[in-house]
């Protein structure tokens, strides 16, 4: 035991002083540790980003458009089939338009595929949030690929995934690594290192692998998306349903040519959408909306009841949204729903299972009458337990409708179920109704009688406990404890007749039943205590200020005063939002009877002061934001005083009323010292930052800014938290993420005709500021793949903003801050300005250029991209213009030039202008001469002569044309081009003409005769008088021999020897190197041929080498192919054997 004991022991200590492991990657080098922190920071840095404001709400963020974009046949509709399968266990039978799946419990996704065609890739560029780009890696990257990205780029750059498809079709491993290798690596460099990129290796069941789609869907719903700036300050919106409104009877009597009234379905995104938005699709052209609806989400998130586990329920995953295609067999149109039945059907066959769309259509079809007979034959009961049931018949007045209620048996069981029903305080036996089960007119004009019991039941609702909402719920009708206490004609009792806020009349039969039965305690005395119940709403009643401002059409007048509009106004404002189950008629007799009953406004004996605008604009700003500012009111109190003392009780009623409804914790300086501890906290706080330690309290800019954005939107938050529905649409417009009905007027009859769900439909919002045209200035470089050079005013597509036109742009440089210079070509390399006239678009705004739109151009399409600098800016661009003219008198500085100007009054415009000749000799132009008309006298710093040619370099300001051509593509129909302005060249190519032949424009040659000039003479006198260095230095030639060329030249004996000897040394010098010369020439042709034999024999050794490695290689590679055949040569060898 001891023995144990030790070796338990010694095995404890071992493990206490066993060393601890270093770290596998610490750095052993102080540099080194400083070179990876240093990187690693560096790391961190380049993965931050300027912050943006994300505009997209939290609670129900719109849905997540994924694109779907490549070339034809790459495998866009079966990969949008596999993950609407993955997503929701559906299959789709044709794809066409968004279709909307829920892939989390708090992400949405929308499905589009994007056509071959330029358009098509624009607007998707334009509103997708993720773009999967399809690339077939057996054939790799195509044209349209790079033009989708490039589009991308301008247009905000979202996130995009590369998926490689038909990789099935590369059988050899190493040829599919060394594709993908290759594949991945051009990717990267379009997009950015690292980028994902997927690979689909083929197609089972028409779907491609649950695992690798199992993948991709996994990346997709858990990535994060950066706001763009040009979303996120509109509002735009996808459709995912078109439907035509127009009157069929107006089609058909204007032949199918007038402007259509259409409405379009989807989600909002970007920014909020007000009421009066002009909205612009792409496409089509500005368009105003006639009305925007607020509809229920289609496909909406699951709740946090229905949803308690971590993973999404299968039942929520079946929800799929795709109006467009073919969901379940049912397909909406753009006016008409169609139900697809496959293959035979019969309808008179009970055997065969019919689906949900063949049963509606089956049901439609044996409807033998109207829906108006089948209401009137219905069974409607008020109640479950009623027994017989309600009939709606005629009343003795055109404008009223009666509803009457038979007298029935069961009064004990009604009793016992209505009291548990009044046990439950969640039930709505108080006047709580389906709308399903009761529908009246809304008409103001009618008038309910209701002939029941004649009392109200006091057992659980007491005239001093009613609260405002039940007393609003139950003031239009009352409920009898059972039918015995519903009269046959309540016969006998007299009504009372009095108004909820509205001037509404209901009619409550007395106390007195007419029987000789003793009334119990609860119902004595009920017309008091209505009385009094109806007063203590009116006091407790809070006021909708924001809705009583924007809301209503009353005067500031009678909105202060309290009048008796500003309380029907509320009342019918509130009976439409709480119930539309009865429209009570406002009666102008019991005006006055409601006026008795409502107490006196403590304040309208002294509001003669607020009946000016200026005092009522004063405090409007209280009632916008709804905030009760005491501090502010408490100012106000002080500075306006009452003129009247009587008016001090109903100043202390108001008061007490007002502290009932808002009770006071304490006294009235407690706002006004909140807010003077609240500063001088904020000033410790920036003392303590500044002073005790202000490294450890300084943040980083990134830091500072989320905490800004964050606070804001919490701000946002709170201040639009106790608004209803309604108001806040109106204030701030309606939110992203909810699903509307856009109705538009005005639309052209082409887009109803030739609307085509496979062409996506983009309405964007429009600024105020983008519905003004005007100048607008970019810088623009010409892409580097485009081909040809652009020239100034030349037709240009441009996709700039939601718009897509054609503009004739003028291109121009900066001349060294002097002026904006006009250029006829784009630079190569290098940027320049545009200036051209259009809508007017937000600086920082990026756009692309098009020379044509048409599909099936071999050239890259992009002609080039920028952004846009300013709008409306006054610049003024110069062209270069040069004026030539002759002189026609000269005096000696002084001359008269003519040809230059057509008119005295162009002279007086370029007066003092310089002027210079051909020789360089400079001038001025002075004034304009009576004759020849457009001559003018000009002084030169030197003589000129009659030949010399004087130019004038002047700059000539010219200015944009006013063009703009919208692409109107969605008003053609799919297989057509829209074709805007055409160039000459174009033109006359297309019609097969000539380019008209010009006599002066044909090119000559030139014959100048030679000139002459004269000497320069310098007289005689002057040449005296220079000096030396100044001199002429001309000798004139010799025209007489000189008298050493005149006499003759006699040798002496010995001369003449001396010049022989001197002949013959030169004559064999010269035989000497002539000799050596032709020695040399021969030793250079052996030299020659020794070295075209070494070559010849060096090339057939390379020959030989070159051939026996051809020969080394193609057995290597034959016994390659062999082996991946899976036969040696030891079987081929036995085959050959067996053959023999």
């Amino acid at each position: 035991m001891s023995d144990d004991k030790s070796s338990t022991q010694k095995h404890k200590v071992h493990r206490r002083k066993k060393a601890e492991k270093k770290s596998a990657f610490a750095p052993r080098s102080g540099r080194r540790a400083e070179r990876q922190g240093r990187r690693a920071a560096e790391r961190d840095q380049t993965r931050l980003h300027v912050p943006l404001v994300d505009r997209t709400p939290d609670d129900i963020p719109p849905p997540v458009i994924v694109a779907i974009v490549g070339p034809p046949g790459v495998g866009k509709s079966t990969l949008i089939k596999s993950l609407v399968r993955r997503y929701t266990k559906q299959t789709l039978n044709d794809t066409r338009g968004p279709v909307t799946v829920v892939s989390g419990k708090k992400r949405r996704l929308t499905f589009i595929e994007c056509n071959n065609d330029l358009n098509s890739m624009i607007d998707i560029a334009k509103v997708a949030d993720l773009v999967l780009l399809m690339i077939d890696g057996s054939f790799g990257f195509e044209m349209e690929t790079f033009e989708f990205l490039n589009i991308l780029q301008v247009h905000g750059f979202p996130k995009v995934i590369g998926i490689l498809t038909h990789l099935d079709l590369i059988k050899k491993s190493a040829t599919l690594r060394a594709t993908k290798k290759s594949l991945k690596k051009r990717f990267w460099a379009e997009i950015y290192q690292g980028a994902k990129l997927f690979y689909l290796s083929g197609v089972l069941n028409g779907r491609y692998p649950d695992s690798e789609i199992l993948n991709l869907s996994r990346f997709i719903s858990v990535m994060k998306f950066r706001p763009l700036i040009f979303r996120n300050a509109h509002s735009y919106l996808l459709a995912d349903r078109f439907e035509d409104l127009t009157p069929r009877e107006q089609i058909r009597l204007s032949k199918g040519k007038c402007d259509r009234t259409v409405t379009v379905y989807g989600y909002l995104r970007g920014t909020n959408l007000r009421e009066g938005t002009k909205v612009h699709i792409p496409g089509v052209g500005d368009l105003g909306i006639n009305l925007i609806t607020l509809l229920g989400d289609p496909c909406p998130f699951p709740t946090a009841d229905s949803e308690k586990r971590r993973k999404l329920s299968e039942k929520k995953r079946l929800l799929v949204h795709a109006p467009m295609s073919d969901v379940g067999g049912v397909m909406y149109d753009k006016d008409a729903v169609w139900v697809n039945v496959p293959g035979s059907f019969t309808r008179g066959n009970p055997d065969v299972p019919q689906g949900e769309g063949e049963q509606m259509v089956m049901d439609l079809q044996g409807v033998n009458e109207t829906l108006e007979h089948a209401v009137t034959r219905s069974q409607i009961r008020l109640l479950d337990s009623s027994s017989k049931s309600l009939s709606i018949g005629p009343h003795p007045s055109p404008s009223r409708h009666v509803l009457s209620r038979a007298r029935g048996d069961g009064e004990g069981q009604r009793d016992n179920e209505e009291d548990e029903q009044e046990e439950d305080p969640g039930s709505a036996s108080d006047g709580d109704f389906d709308d399903d089960e009761l529908s009246y007119s809304e008409d103001e004009s009618a008038e309910l009688d209701i002939t029941g019991r004649s009392t109200l039941r006091a057992g659980h609702h007491s005239a001093d406990k009613l609260t405002p909402t039940r007393e609003h719920e139950g003031a239009g009708i009352q409920y009898a404890e059972s039918d015995s206490d519903l009269g046959d004609d309540g016969g006998g009792g007299a009504r009372m007749h009095f108004d909820s806020d509205g001037g509404n009349d209901i009619d409550l039969q007395s106390d007195t039943d007419g029987r000789d039965e003793e009334v119990p305690k609860w119902k004595s005395n009920l017309l008091n205590q209505a009385s009094a119940s109806f007063k203590l709403v009116r006091q407790n009643k809070r006021k909708d200020w924001t809705t009583l401002i924007y809301s209503s059409s009353l005067s500031p007048r009678e909105v202060v005063r309290d009048e008796p509009g500003t309380a029907r106004n509320e009342d019918h404002k509130e009976n439409d939002q709480v119930d539309d189950f009865f429209t009570l008629k406002a009666t102008d007799a019991d005006a006055d009877t409601l006026d008795a009953t409502k107490e006196m406004n403590p304040l309208a004996l002294h509001l003669g002061k607020w009946e000016g605008e200026e005092a009522l604009d004063s405090i409007r700003h209280l009632f916008i934001t709804g905030v009760n500012d005491t501090s502010v009111a408490g100012s106000a109190g002080e500075h306006d005083g009452v003129a009247d003392d009587n008016a001090s009780d109903e100043d202390e009623k108001a008061d007490s009323d007002y502290d009932e409804e808002f009770p006071k914790g304490a006294d009235d300086s407690d706002p006004r010292a909140a807010i003077l501890m609240t500063k001088k906290e904020a000033l410790k706080r920036k003392f303590d930052e500044q002073y005790d330690d202000p490294e450890s309290a300084k943040q980083d800019f990134y830091a500072e800014a989320k905490e800004a954005i964050s606070a804001q939107q919490a701000l946002n938050r709170a201040e639009f938290a106790d608004v209803d529905a309604t108001t806040r649409a109106l204030v701030e417009g309606y939110r992203p993420g909810s699903y509307v009905r856009l109705e538009l007027t005005s639309v052209p009859c082409e887009m109803s005709e030739h609307f085509d769900p496979t062409r996506p439909l983009v309405v964007g919002g429009l600024l105020p500021i983008e519905e003004q045209f005007g100048f607008v200035q970019v810088r623009i470089k010409r892409h580097r793949w485009h081909t040809r050079t652009l020239k100034t005013n030349d037709p240009l597509i441009l996709s700039l903003g939601w718009r897509r036109f054609q503009t004739v742009p003028i291109y121009s440089l900066d001349d060294h801050s002097i002026r904006m210079r006009m250029l006829k070509y784009t630079p190569e390399h290098m940027h320049c300005y545009a200036n051209f006239y259009g809508p007017v678009s937000a600086p920082n705004t990026g756009f692309c250029a098009f020379n044509s739109l048409e599909d099936g151009a071999a050239a890259f399409r992009i002609a080039a991209t920028g952004v846009v600098l300013d709008i409306d800016r006054s610049v003024n661009i110069v062209k270069k213009l040069k004026l030539t003219g002759v002189p026609y008198k000269i005096f000696k500085n002084t001359t008269f030039v003519k040809d230059m100007f057509s008119s005295a009054l162009e002279v007086a415009k370029f007066e003092g202008a310089n002027l210079r000749t051909v020789s360089g000799i400079r001038g001025q132009v002075k004034k304009a001469l009576p004759k020849p008309d457009g001559a003018f006298r000009a002084t030169f710093e030197d003589k000129v002569l009659m030949s010399d040619l004087i130019f004038l370099r002047a700059w000539y300001t010219i200015q944009p044309r006013k063009f703009y051509n919208p692409v109107t593509s969605l008003l053609l129909s799919s297989g057509s081009h829209w074709t805007g302005m055409r160039l000459n060249g174009q033109v006359r190519r297309e019609q097969g003409l000539s380019a008209p032949h010009q006599p002066d424009s044909a090119y000559k040659s030139i014959e100048r005769p030679g000139r002459r000039f004269n000497a320069l003479k310098v007289p005689r006198k002057l040449q005296a008088a220079l000096p030396y260095a100044s001199k002429p230095k001309l000798m004139k030639p010799q025209k007489k021999a000189t008298y050493l060329q005149k006499r003759a030249v006699l040798l002496e004996p010995e001369e003449k020897k001396a010049l022989v000897v001197m002949q013959q040394m030169h004559a064999l010098r010269k035989d000497a190197i002539m000799r050596r010369r032709e020695k040399k020439q021969e030793g250079a042709e052996i030299r020659k041929k020794r070295l075209e034999k070494d070559e010849h024999r060096k090339s057939e050794k390379k020959r030989e080498e070159r051939k026996d490695h051809m020969r080394v290689a193609g057995i290597k590679n034959k016994r390659k192919a062999e082996r991946e055949e899976g036969i040696s040569r030891k079987k081929r060898k036995n085959l050959h054997q067996v053959i023999a």
